[in-house]
């Protein structure tokens, strides 16, 4: 398990849903690492990756390692001109991803942008309405339930009735800051959005997903810089309370506290209670057991079952998005459960509480 987040890409078994050649998609604006992860999904569920553009010839060159069969194209517009391509993938910094996406539904491509999908309501609007115009989707790559097998699981316990109604989600996204690795734009709250906004976008949607819900009010929210004030623009700290529109509730924390000497670069866990039974995902490591992910724990009127399913599970949303872009239909993700999660994590980061540093006292 990498202990670097921000290159996590995770590689599943192939499986294939069309023929080569019949699902062509474009990569643009690799800002970061997750655009790689997002290709591997696509790659594996059948996708042709065709081009690649960054204006940084660098990155351009470490992706075409990674895939290399792809076209380094010469601008954005020679992808976007292409009528073979179905999709872009972009991983651009986060407050450039809804350009971008605007400019690729404009010219008549579906877009899958890396979390979090925008910066600001206006931006989030602007989208909605120009997804309204062009019938084009701009869907979500919320890697931590997409890319985590356990966490797919869970979710198939959830709707074969293993736990009843779920009424409550709790999460936890921990992440190793890696300070000295990460890009200027990391630091720069107008350009990453928030910690709400970024990595809690994976919680709010996970919360919506598991529960069932199709809207719900964040209660309560918060930020801080707790221990690195040389980045003042940087929330190490964030967590949130939110109510669902069916009443479940939901509570996350998010931080950039993992320790050095944890194994990977988060120990993620979700924990979702309902009606007749518990879940627990330890996705990325089961802590000083085993150096591997997707455990997942299980109590209901059956007894007490714990799942390890690396390898078992795989990552259907990557081929359900290409059938979904190809028969205009919406079984890996709804258009309206994208831009709500989006939203809800806007509005969490807008009205956070600031913490003060050293007096944890609200300004």
């Amino acid at each position: 398990m990498s202990k670097d987040g921000m290159n996590y890409a995770p590689k599943g078994k192939p499986n294939p849903v069309v023929e080569k050649g019949e699902f062509q998609f474009a990569a643009a604006c690799l800002d970061h690492g997750h655009i790689y992860g997002m290709c591997n999904g696509l790659v594996e569920a059948g996708a042709t990756l065709k081009w690649v553009y960054d204006s940084d010839s660098e990155k351009v060159a470490q992706f075409v390692k990674a895939f290399p069969e792809v076209i380094p194209a010469e601008s954005l517009e020679e992808i976007l001109s292409d009528p073979d391509i179905k999709l872009v993938a972009g991983a651009a910094i986060p407050s450039k991803r809804s350009d971008l996406g605007i400019q690729v539904m404009k010219a008549g491509k579906d877009y899958f942008t890396d979390k979090t999908p925008f910066t600001s309501m206006k931006q989030l609007e602007e989208a909605k309405e120009v997804v309204e115009q062009t019938g084009q989707k701009y869907m979500v790559y919320y890697s931590e339930r997409l890319h985590v097998e356990g966490a797919v699981f869970a979710g198939e316990l959830i709707e074969s009735g293993a736990i009843g109604r779920v009424i409550q989600v709790t999460g936890f996204g921990p992440h190793r800051l890696n300070a000295a690795s990460r890009p200027d734009w990391f630091f720069k709250k107008e350009q990453y959005g928030g910690i709400l906004c970024d990595i809690g976008s994976h919680q709010i949607e996970q919360f919506l997903f598991y529960a069932g819900c199709q809207d719900a009010k964040v209660l309560h929210s918060k930020i801080a810089n707790y221990h690195n004030s040389e980045y003042p623009e940087l929330d190490d700290y964030g967590d949130a309370t939110l109510v669902g529109d069916n009443g479940a509730t939901n509570y996350f924390r998010v931080d950039w506290f993992t320790p050095d000497g944890l194994s990977t670069w988060g120990d993620g866990r979700t924990f979702i209670i309902g009606t007749e039974g518990t879940i627990e995902i330890r996705k990325y490591v089961d802590l000083a057991r085993e150096q591997n992910g997707n455990h997942v724990y299980l109590v209901n009127k059956d007894g007490e079952q714990h799942f390890h399913v690396s390898g078992k599970v795989g990552y259907p949303f990557f081929g359900q998005l290409i059938l979904d872009c190809l028969n205009r239909t919406e079984s890996a993700m709804t258009q309206a459960h994208a831009f709500k999660a989006a939203e809800l994590c806007l509005r969490a980061q807008e009205q956070a509480v600031v913490v003060s540093e050293h007096k944890a006292q609200v300004k």
